[in-house]
């Protein structure tokens, strides 16, 4: 679902931009009030799974494919606001480094799949919860709306710019990514439970759940070269309606289509990205994380 700079033309990208910056701000400031927070080691590893989940693509149907957002494995993980700004930092080091989801575009992807996914995805599982509903449900409907949302808010975005009628795209975007929802309610479910069940066995030792959490990060990434190579559901969305192009800013990524161009061997190539953007995402994650430690102002009297 990541829009890519083609797709957005006009106001909608500085608006989007800046109501990204304000909600990242806001997330920000609540994570560092928060008292329960998670360690910087916890914050990066998760997010470094996060990122490498979202290279395992899967077939979906008539040649499209879906992949893990994660907005709401992180929420599970990590609560609200650290899970908004993992899913930022993991949207910002693909559309840098990896040329996943363009520069103009940044701000949209952010609202989508950020600030929508996991901030209003996760007040949805909040309030599921509350009402006593079993936790993996919730989750499972929570995660399924998240993508809703993102691709309904991507159809408004792409039809503001022209690209395609917004009556014509939100059909086609909420048909494919109903099933990817599915996709998405399922595998995090899935993910949440494994990452309970090693924590269990550490009673919730955090140093151990941040090793078990990288090492899963590191499985997906060995196994993205097997990773469908169909377009993803917005891909496709735009070739079937024939999406209008636009120009935006560019820059060279470092590993364009999470390929490192110096490697011959394509699987060894896809696998070396990987290991990188886990790396990145993780140094980042951690560098914000302990930034947010540092959260209790002394008042004297």
């Amino acid at each position: 679902m990541h829009i890519p700079t083609s797709m957005l033309n006009g106001a909608i990208c500085p608006v989007t931009a800046a109501v990204s910056v304000l909600g990242l701000g806001v997330a920000a400031t609540v994570a560092k009030k928060n008292e329960n927070k998670p360690s910087a080691a916890k914050f990066a590893a998760v997010t470094a799974l996060m990122f490498a989940l979202q290279m395992l693509n899967y077939p979906v149907q008539n040649g499209t494919s879906g992949h893990l957002v994660g907005a709401l494995l992180g929420v599970s993980l990590l609560g609200i606001p650290f899970a908004i700004l993992s899913t930022a930092v993991v949207l910002a080091v693909q559309a840098v480094f990896f040329g996943d989801g363009g520069i103009n575009a940044l701000g949209a992807n952010i609202l989508n799949m950020s600030l929508l996914g996991a901030g209003l995805g996760g007040v949805v599982y909040s309030a599921l919860k509350a009402k006593k509903i079993n936790k993996h449900v919730s989750l499972g409907i929570a995660a399924f709306f998240s993508v809703l949302i993102g691709a309904f808010a991507c159809s408004l975005e792409v039809g503001i710019s022209g690209a395609v009628t917004f009556n014509k795209v939100l059909p086609a975007m909420l048909s494919v990514h109903a099933l990817i929802g599915l996709g998405e309610s399922l595998l995090t479910v899935a993910v949440v439970s494994v990452l309970s069940f090693y924590a269990a066995l550490w009673q919730e030792k955090e140093p151990q759940f941040a090793l078990g959490s990288f090492m899963l990060a590191g499985v997906a990434v060995t196994l993205s070269p097997f990773a469908s190579g169909f377009p993803d559901g917005l891909e496709w969305v735009a070739q079937k309606l024939s999406f209008l192009e636009f120009g935006g800013f560019e820059i060279s990524a470092m590993f364009p289509d999470y390929q490192a161009g110096f490697i011959t061997n394509a699987a060894a190539a896809t696998i070396f990205a990987g290991w990188a953007g886990i790396a990145l995402v993780y140094g980042l994650t951690w560098v914000i994380g302990k930034s947010l430690e540092q959260s209790k102002i002394k008042i004297s009297a």
